[in-house]
């Protein structure tokens, strides 16, 4: 695998900070790769987030992984990934995945003539923000056990249940939906993909509030909502390998690898301004190792997010790979915030319970060095990575059966 950057990628990484360094004007100063959407208003949120897709859309720089056809951008796999490494090293708002990374995939993989057209150009616009109806109670890592049922009745499916989990369900104009259209044969034979429009009758979100204080997933309860049959994805009871397709592609962007190179920058940073004994934490035997091993763990999944790259540029879809990706990933970033959690110490404590002493709106004074801010939260909210996206346990299991034939 030859690793050096050709004068063309070298110009085309320069092209990229430029067009960052212009265009980009909230950067986001945790480097760490998890949205703290718990940190402001819903309208702050949504706003930042639009403000950067409709500056990348307006490049057409917004989807470098879609065909250029359905408005993607004609990049090497080797762009794409300077593109990621820049965004990472700027610190550039994270973009909704559940469109663009998610759906938008799917879409042009199995959607028909009218689907690409419409749900295509509302991803792309940002006029569409969606979210994942997947998970449900009881039927989380065991996805096929889904309860959720949508019965069809004339030109419409009428679906009721429970979906969990839902993140971001509280903004989103879309939902895109697996639900059970049989009970005959395995589990996994009778069951669909839909989109729904979150503004039916009959749909009811319902917060969650995570251990880190965030409102960031949800409750969606379904009952007898009305949905067109021509928003069925594919045919009837093929959802599964759909959704099988649209997790493989999440998890291999879970791991995250460009923005936690980043987040073990500020960690090194954090602890060379940290002192124990007289001297920076870094220089700590025992600290400076675990800081070592981090890299070694995060170089190994680099290389191998590059083997997968390369599998993509020859048109073959991520494989056990990208479970490999997924577990590594999230350990790694789970890793790096223990570790700046235990770098900034004593000054973690009063945020230890969650936004107990300053959320949005507060008038408590901050406590600690800026770099202490946000720590605890983002350490709290780490904890969820390795179950989203299908829990590392069970991707372990896909490794066995798909590579080791167990």
């Amino acid at each position: 695998m030859d690793l050096e950057f050709t004068k063309s990628d070298q110009e085309f990484r320069e092209e990229v900070r430029q067009f960052i360094a212009n265009n980009f004007s909230q950067p986001n100063a945790s480097g760490q790769n998890i949205e703290k959407y718990h940190e402001v208003t819903s309208d702050q949120m949504k706003e930042g987030i639009l403000e950067w897709h409709k500056t990348l859309y307006k490049k057409g720089w917004l989807a470098p992984h879609w065909p250029e056809e359905y408005g993607g951008v004609d990049w090497s796999i080797t762009q794409r990934y300077i593109w990621d490494q820049e965004c990472a090293n700027a610190g550039t708002t994270p973009l909704i995945p559940f469109g663009l990374t998610m759906l938008g995939p799917v879409i042009i993989a199995y959607g028909n003539d009218h689907q690409k057209d419409w749900v295509l150009k509302g991803i792309l616009s940002g006029e569409d923000w969606w979210c994942q109806g997947y998970s449900e109670p009881g039927a989380g890592s065991d996805l096929a056990s889904l309860r959720t049922k949508a019965e069809k009745v004339g030109d419409h499916y009428i679906v009721n249940g429970h979906k969990i989990w839902t993140t971001l369900a509280q903004y989103a104009d879309w939902m895109f939906c697996l639900v059970r259209t049989s009970s005959d044969g395995k589990p996994q034979e009778g069951i669909s993909f839909l989109l729904i429009d979150m503004k039916t009758p009959g749909i009811d979100v319902k917060p969650i509030i995570t251990v880190d204080g965030g409102h960031e997933v949800n409750e969606v309860f379904l009952e007898d909502v009305k949905v067109p049959v021509e928003n069925l994805v594919g045919e009837e009871n093929m959802g599964w390998t759909i959704a099988k397709f649209l997790l493989g592609n999440e998890r291999t962007g879970i791991a995250g690898v460009a923005r936690s190179k980043k987040a073990i920058s500020r960690l090194k940073e954090i602890a060379n301004a940290e002192y124990n004994d007289g001297k920076p934490l870094m220089v700590d035997p025992s600290f400076n190792q675990k800081v070592t091993e981090l890299e070694v763990e995060l170089t190994a999944l680099e290389y191998t997010e590059l083997r997968t790259l390369a599998k993509e540029s020859k048109g073959e879809g991520p494989g056990a790979e990208s479970s490999i990706l997924k577990i590594k990933g999230t350990e790694i970033q789970q890793k790096i915030s223990e570790l700046t959690l235990e770098a900034i110490g004593n000054y973690a404590s009063p945020y230890l319970t969650p936004l107990s002493v300053r959320s949005f709106g507060s008038n408590y004074p901050e406590v600690g060095p800026d770099y202490s801010q946000g720590v605890a939260q983002n350490y709290f909210g780490m904890r969820k990575t390795s179950i989203y996206g299908g829990s590392n346990e069970i991707q372990r299991n896909i490794i066995a059966k798909m590579v080791l034939g167990l």
